[in-house]
């Protein structure tokens, strides 16, 4: 290697940012792996190189047992500046490639959560690439909308989810759902919020459906409303434009929670919000009129609200209210019947205790004590009005016995007929049945 190799060594080391040592150690370390690749190879060597000449020589050593060096000598091979030259190309190379990959890396490394405008190049089921200039992006099916088209071409913005370093270069994941994209493109379109003068507070989205967001205002002077819509609409039609038409509601904060949850329930009209902090619920009270609405559909409305404000909505119109509050005194009993020990069934409360027969339970055809029932006759004189309110037992039975009753009388329906059926009698024993009559 000579002058003007290593003149060369440093110009593209000053070119790719690389530092010129790491390329000489690089270039020592490949020349003793060739060194020992050769017959007649000491077991140990190093690679020396002079900066300034270029000269390269490698010194062989003698190692002992404790690992210390006894006998250094020269074993520089005659054609070795011709292997050297080969070796230098290649780790140049190399070094290159891997000073690129880390430089792409470090470009993109910590930018997670920024927004990056590419070109749709390759579209298959899998995944989207996106070509962002020095990198490719990777759009994962995962992260699209489901009602996106991306045509080869296209320019489309994504919002960058991670960076991973592999052994090809950085791998940079980005996403069309995510929340933080629409959070990015009102910060582009609303210079406002990058002042800090209006606070984008929280976003609620159904990715290609309908997105809510909640801002406030740091001045009194500014409607946060107002800046993030712009003049006739301009800015916030802006990003729906980039969402593909996506429907887009700009709510205005409020630190009060019950008014926050009204807001985030618009445009539906509210009566009243009622939150329950033990359960985390906000029971929200709307007009009969108004039901359909504060639900949206399929409750998209509701499901934006709650991701929104945080907190579980349960939307009841007026007259549900109504009905809840008129039967709210009645108090029923819980618990179920199970068979007793005696093969009878017996009440047993929800909250434990112990049992309770059919007769105590206050049936009726139930003796007390006993846990026994008896059998209603056929006219259900003795029996209940309605044989299904009875004790399951009691009905069963009942049951039976007017199956016994319907039976007989039957079978005295058939006597009958068989008896109209036989022919009458002709001459004299006709003439003796009448006298026998």
């Amino acid at each position: 290697m000579n002058r003007e190799m290593m003149d060369a060594l440093r110009e593209i080391a000053n070119d790719k940012g690389i530092s010129e040592d790491i390329m000489l150690q690089a270039l020592a370390d490949a020349l003793v792996t060739a060194y020992k690749r050769m017959p007649n190879a000491a077991e140990e060597a190093l690679v020396e190189i002079d900066t300034e000449t270029g000269e390269i020589r490698v010194i062989a050593q003698e190692i002992d047992e404790d690992g210390h060096v006894v006998r250094e000598w020269d074993d520089t091979p005659d054609d070795f500046g011709r292997i050297a030259a080969q070796t230098a190309k290649q780790v140049i190379l190399q070094r290159i490639r891997e000073a690129e990959r880390e430089m792409k890396f470090e470009q993109y490394t910590g930018r997670e959560g920024e927004i990056v405008t590419g070109i749709i190049q390759q579209t298959d089921q899998r995944y989207t690439l996106l070509d962002l200039g020095t990198v490719e992006a990777l759009l994962p099916q995962a992260e699209q909308v489901q009602n996106e088209r991306y045509e080869h071409g296209g320019r489309l913005k994504a919002y960058i989810v991670e960076v991973r370093k592999t052994a090809k270069g950085p791998q940079i994941v980005v996403s069309r759902t995510h929340p933080g994209l629409v959070k990015c493109l009102f910060e582009l379109e609303v210079p406002e919020i990058l002042d800090g003068v209006v606070e984008l507070k929280a976003v609620a989205r159904e990715p290609g459906h309908r997105t809510k967001i909640a801002v406030a205002s740091n001045d009194p002077n500014v409607d946060p409303v107002g800046a993030c819509v712009g003049a006739r609409g301009a800015r916030v039609r802006m990003v729906v434009n980039e969402l593909r038409s996506e429907k887009v509601d700009i709510v205005p904060f409020s630190e009060d929670q019950a008014e926050f949850v009204t807001r985030a329930l618009a445009p539906a009209k509210v009566r009243e919000v009622r939150l329950h902090e033990d359960t985390g619920t906000a029971e929200v009270i709307v007009p009969d009129f108004q039901l359909s609405l504060a639900i949206g559909k399929e409750g998209q409305n509701a499901r934006l609200a709650a991701r929104l404000t945080g907190w579980r909505v349960d939307i009841k119109s007026e007259s549900q209210l109504a009905e809840e509050e008129a039967g709210g005194g009645v108090e029923y009993a819980e618990g179920e019947w199970v068979e007793g020990a005696d093969g009878e069934l017996v009440w047993q409360p929800a909250e434990g205790g112990e049992t309770i027969s059919a007769a105590e339970a206050g049936y009726a055809g139930a003796t007390l004590g006993e846990g026994s029932t008896e059998t209603p006759d056929a006219s259900g004189a003795d029996g209940p009005d309605d044989v299904s309110d009875a004790e399951p037992g009691v009905a069963a039975e009942a049951g039976a016995a007017e199956e016994a009753a319907m039976h007989v009388e039957t079978e005295d329906e058939v006597a009958a007929e068989a008896a109209t059926d036989v022919d009458p009698p002709e001459g004299d024993d006709a003439e003796s049945l009448e006298g026998e009559a």
